[in-house]
């Protein structure tokens, strides 16, 4: 098998695929990055329209939205805390994993709750935006993230 992979390697399409994977895993901290904070901007976008106009939050949490088990005026302070808190976290890259599994029940939650006022595009936007969630969960939020930081300085001893 060893012999394989070195004969693959030496040939041109075999450097062509070893260079892809190097600048692949090169960019991959970016991506980590640029992942964490497009998801962590639509929530906290979110959780300043519920703050801007708490009246408005309110009526919508106990007429449109519809949380199951939860009054309305609890659901829309859990919801409005955890999308501002879950996305400053998140874009931080602190406690990362945790951050990104509150904001994905916050989704699922929305998407159950609402998904009958959304359109497809609605949707859609929700499941993109659980898909990076659950990416972030499972891999990580990635080294430039404090949580990578925090790991760095463990691993040093200090």
């Amino acid at each position: 098998m060893n012999t394989l992979i070195t004969c693959c390697a030496r040939s041109q399409p075999g450097r062509l695929y070893a260079l892809g994977t190097r600048i692949a895993a090169a960019l991959a901290p970016v991506v980590d990055l640029i992942a964490r904070v497009y998801v962590a901007h639509v929530f906290w976008l979110s959780g300043l329209t519920k703050l801007n106009d708490w009246h408005i939050t309110l009526a919508l949490f106990a007429d449109e939205y519809k949380v199951p088990l939860l009054p309305p005026a609890v659901a829309a302070v859990m919801s409005t805390t955890g999308e501002i808190g879950f996305s400053i976290l998140l874009t931080l890259g602190l406690a990362g994993r945790f951050s990104a599994a509150g904001l994905f029940v916050i989704n699922a939650v929305a998407l159950i709750s609402y998904h009958a006022s959304l359109d497809a595009a609605g949707v859609k936007d929700h499941i993109l935006w659980g898909t990076i969630l659950v990416f972030l969960i499972v891999h990580g939020v990635g080294v430039l993230s404090a949580d990578g930081w925090l790991k760095r300085q463990l691993d040093r001893g200090g």
